[in-house]
């Protein structure tokens, strides 16, 4: 198990540059802003929710996941992850243990079957995120219960057992540093990951929320727009988080934002690929579910500048390992 999970980071680690689609209920009810995007203080205080999202609200009249895959590939991303559930609650495939789900839009495609198909095809590794933070279905550092637990592993069966291969997990709002979701205290890690991989041996299970190292997740996590910075002596495994907008889902002034520069992005995955740390930039598809054209030309540009290093064949000393549990 040790062994091969060394594999699996380093194989992720040599895929070195993704993207990060941002797409789900937010995109549609808070797109004006400045709102928190996912009632940030209602998880906090405990208050009543104040902006429930209605499924018939999702209407991506021209949802073009094949848009996305072109723009990403464009870009020369490997990998990818699509918010398949945000911390809203609402899943963007039809699942069977909630109404709260795609089954019940205005729109009803399956957009996690249309994610993977189209970047499976365009030769890009596809994962998906997975929120445990839901507030719908009142998940949070308040309860997890043990029926609370067997809805999370329901819908998280569904994911990988009904659309193929899924080579990474990527968990969020799940024992984050005290911002939102259950802690591991709730909601072990190990109870989980071994809950994931009984199901796909080889998916990884990444969770951003983790600040223990690799013992409470299978590859770091930088969220860079958080300020989140890796120490200077890290030399893996991590990923970074980057976005070339303000924010992480898609707002109406998006198509005339200024965006981060690509001298940024560069000079950002040549100070992190040497230290093993893999980059990811967020895509946020509008309410139509296509890819402002702003954004689609910043993704070409860095295709053209961005220079990918030489894979790694052995792990550096220093790399960091998992503390498993003596048998």
């Amino acid at each position: 198990m040790y062994e091969a999970l060394i594999e699996q980071q380093k194989r992720f680690i040599n895929l070195r540059f993704g993207t990060f689609i941002h797409f789900n209920s937010a995109t549609f009810q808070f797109n004006q802003g400045p709102i928190e995007d996912w009632e940030f203080t209602c998880e906090n205080g405990g208050e009543t929710r104040k902006y429930p999202f209605s499924p018939k609200d999702w209407n991506p009249v021209f949802l073009d996941c094949k848009g996305w895959a072109k723009a990403a590939k464009a870009a020369g991303c490997r990998f990818a992850a699509l918010t398949a559930k945000h911390h809203e609650g609402f899943a963007l495939w039809p699942s069977a243990y909630t109404d709260h789900s795609v089954k019940n839009g205005t729109v009803t495609t399956d957009v996690v079957a249309e994610y993977l198909e189209a970047f499976r095809s365009e030769g890009i590794e596809a994962g998906l995120y997975f929120s445990i933070l839901d507030l719908t279905h009142g998940i949070g550092k308040r309860s997890c219960t043990e029926e609370q637990k067997i809805f999370i592993k329901n819908q998280i069966r569904e994911l990988l057992t009904q659309y193929g291969s899924i080579p990474f997990l990527i968990t969020d709002g799940w024992n984050a540093a005290g911002w939102g979701g259950p802690t591991y205290d709730m909601l072990p890690f190990e109870e989980l990951d071994c809950f994931v991989k009984s199901i796909q041996p080889n998916c990884m299970l990444m969770n951003i929320g983790c600040s223990d190292g690799v013992n409470g997740t299978d590859i770091v996590f930088y969220e860079n727009s958080a300020g989140q910075e890796a120490e200077e002596n890290f030399c893996g495994p991590g990923v970074s988080c980057n976005k070339l907008t303000k924010t992480w889902f898609w707002r109406k002034t998006d198509p005339d934002s200024v965006l981060t520069p690509v001298r940024w992005v560069i000079e950002k995955a040549e100070t992190y690929f040497p230290m093993n740390i893999n980059l990811m930039l967020n895509l946020s598809p509008n309410t139509d579910g296509r890819i402002d054209q702003n954004l689609i030309e910043r993704f070409e540009e860095i295709g053209k500048q961005l220079h990918m290093p030489a894979p790694i064949e052995n792990i550096p000393a220093g790399w960091k390992m998992r503390a498993f549990p003596a048998k």
